[in-house]
């Protein structure tokens, strides 16, 4: 049989063990979890919630979760119903509840368990802070923003084909004396804007930086100083559809071309 191919997940693991104590190696782990695909074991079919099977073992209770369909199916003896949902839906879902997850299990390198208390952090680690009531005094360039918070903000935004229009990163002072760091998004339908933010609340988390977001009309004011000072972001184009084949006109149906009678 050929070698499985490593996934992401698998990938960012094996960085994680061969690093040792290092932080950052440990928490880019966790970050391509949270924006992992996951398929998830269910106790039924999937309706308006999901219930994931829960499963007792000596370590406590657990969820189970694989990110492929092929890993999951070979870990089940016979097939049952399952959920694709992101690692960072997982983690918010289950938060609270004291209940782990085991990712992996039986199948590739990145076998874990993730205890309650790791999942309950994973999910904070998603939850954006309530925004502060402090008008937008000026814009400037986000001068001192960190590497990693520039790179992991472009990660983001390269997973956001058709989400977003732009994003500009620009240092934000505002009425109240404060300058912050600040991710202005436009284009962004207001129903996915609560993902979206997670999304980021995640890159500047795990990049131990601050960072405030503003979603923003293309007609907002504001938009045009980000733009100007701005460090700008932009998701891959759409993939375009792929040209449809007309179907043969059936012989005679057009006026113009007559059928060739043999």
């Amino acid at each position: 049989m050929p070698p499985e191919v490593l996934t992401p997940l698998d990938a960012a693991f094996l960085a994680m063990e061969a690093g040792g104590a290092a932080e950052a190696p440990r928490m880019r782990f966790y970050e391509t979890l949270l924006a992992a695909e996951l398929f998830v074991v269910l106790e039924e079919e999937a309706g308006e919630t999901l219930r994931p099977r829960l499963f007792d073992i000596e370590e406590g209770r657990f969820v189970l979760a694989f990110d492929t369909d092929e890993r999951l199916a070979g870990f089940l003896d016979a097939p049952a119903p399952y959920a694709a949902l992101s690692g960072r839906r997982l983690a918010a879902a289950l938060a609270g509840r004291a209940v782990g997850v085991g990712f992996n299990l039986g199948a590739g390198p990145a076998q874990t368990l993730l205890p309650a208390a790791a999942v309950d952090w994973l999910a904070a680690m998603s939850e954006p802070e309530a925004a502060g009531e402090a008008r937008l005094r000026e814009v400037g360039p986000p001068a001192g923003a960190p590497a990693a918070l520039i790179a992991a903000i472009a990660a983001r935004v390269e997973a956001m084909a058709g989400a977003i229009g732009a994003a500009w990163l620009a240092a934000a002072r505002f009425e109240d004396g404060t300058e912050r760091l600040t991710l202005a998004v436009a284009g962004a339908a207001p129903e996915a804007e609560a993902e979206l933010a997670e999304a980021f609340t995640e890159a500047a988390n795990f990049s131990q930086a601050r960072l405030d977001l503003a979603f923003l009309a293309a007609d907002a004011p504001a938009l045009g100083a980000f733009a100007r000072f701005g460090l700008r972001f932009d998701p891959p184009p759409l993939p375009a559809p792929e040209p449809r084949q007309a179907a043969p006109a059936a012989p005679g149906s057009d006026p113009a071309r007559p059928p060739i009678l043999r």
